[in-house]
């Protein structure tokens, strides 16, 4: 502890890091606490974190905007890949995590820190991801986990040790729910809805309208992408920020993007998350509809299994991985054509297609066709199909004459 001289700590203002400052100042010989703020679009108001940090016992705070780096670098890459964790979880938390532990790095680096220090549970995924991270930029940092290491046992002991510190902290123990939230995503933790049993209450949902208090008609939106990559909304170009806001204003309104999901940590246990994902999930569903269009049989049957693959490495921090890089590349060259426009329905927590348009699209009506054509010669499937099914022929005869023998 004693070569500890200045340790960079990932700040939000919420109570893990609220209570951390005033504790690493305590633990590591009175050591000074420099203070990041990621702004990756979470909507709080920002000066007051800046001064809570201060009075905290911080030196000084940094406040990145990360939004559109963490949109365009992060988030769009993901969505190419068609990455969904286990089903549901659209990986809000998961991504934003690597682009927040970069900043730690590089702002440590400017300042000579020797250490960075994080809040993140030592039960949860977010002290993987962070650390991951740390090691792959800067492997000589020290890396400081609180809960690792003091005896703070619960959310409830954590508001105790802030209240006898006088650090104000946003949650009461009458609403102590865990919740991360950038411009993708809310997610919600702890208190009853540990129990799975427990049907989430209506309060609380704070970005999404539930489906029974959405509108009773239906809204229509048009999407456009330009190599997988969503360009514009209603025929408007946006730049990414915009367009996120856009959308998740549109899907909020219209009940769009709740998923309830129990789900496999990376740290061998399973919790139960509770997500408001608007208009993330608005743009898979998207993203979805204009590969059905665009992308071969083989190339979109493949890609479904890299995206399963892709998602695990996000959620486990393994962002910066040789394998991510690898299946980068390849997503990136699935993305070439697709180009295109989707229009969807949304109505009362349900997303549905309304139509979708490419230049580079797929879908030949003149094959497929149900009336007469004079481009697929019907009969050339009987060939087609003797040649398919020889294997499954040889095997049945195989069958019969063993069957013979052994009578």
């Amino acid at each position: 502890m004693s070569d500890i001289k200045k340790v960079v700590l990932a700040y939000s203002g919420g109570l893990d890091t609220s209570v951390i400052i005033p504790w690493l100042k305590e633990n590591y010989k009175n050591c000074e606490v420099i203070a990041m703020c990621a702004d990756v679009g979470q909507g709080d108001e920002l000066e007051p974190v800046r001064e809570k940090a201060i009075k905290s016992g911080a030196s000084k705070i940094y406040i990145e905007d990360l939004t559109k780096p963490f949109i365009e670098e992060y988030v769009w890459p993901t969505l190419k890949a068609g990455a969904v964790y286990e089903g549901k979880y659209l990986l809000g938390t998961s991504f934003a995590r690597p682009i927040i532990a970069k900043a730690l790095v590089e702002i440590a680096e400017k300042e000579g820190a020797d250490a960075i220090a994080h809040g993140a549970t030592g039960k949860g995924n977010d002290q993987v991801r962070f650390e991951l991270t740390v090691k792959a930029l800067a492997p000589h940092l020290k890396i400081i986990a609180p809960w690792r290491e003091w005896d703070i046992k619960s959310r409830e002991d954590a508001i105790d040790y802030a209240e006898k510190h006088g650090v104000p902290v946003p949650v009461t123990k009458k609403r102590p729910y865990s919740m991360d939230r950038n411009i993708w995503h809310l997610s919600h933790e702890g208190a009853d809805l540990e129990s799975p049993w427990n049907e989430p209450q209506d309060d609380v949902y704070m970005v999404t309208t539930t489906p029974e208090k959405a509108p009773d008609k239906a809204t229509y939106v048009e999407i456009e992408f330009e190599k997988g990559i969503p360009v514009a909304v209603d025929g408007q170009r946006l730049d990414s920020v915009a367009l996120l806001t856009k959308l998740n204003e549109l899907g909020a309104a219209n009940g769009i993007g709740i998923a309830d999901i129990v789900e496999n940590r990376l740290v061998g246990m399973k919790s139960r998350g509770v997500y408001e994902n608007p208009g993330g999930s608005i743009l898979y569903y998207a993203h979805r509809e204009l590969e059905y269009l665009t992308l071969d049989r083989a190339t979109m049957h493949y890609k479904e299994q890299v995206a399963v693959r892709y998602a695990e490495l996000v959620y486990d921090g393994m962002w910066y991985s040789p394998l991510k890089e690898a299946l980068d590349a390849f997503v990136d060259s699935t993305q070439q054509n697709v180009t295109g426009l989707v229009r969807l329905k949304l109505y009362k927590g349900n997303i549905m297609s309304a139509g979708s348009k490419s230049p580079y699209s797929l879908y030949h009506e003149g094959f497929v066709t149900f009336g007469y054509d004079e481009v697929y010669n019907q009969a050339d499937a009987e060939g087609f199909i003797n040649l398919f099914g020889l294997p499954l022929k040889v095997r049945a005869l195989m069958q019969k004459e063993a069957k013979k023998t052994n009578e």
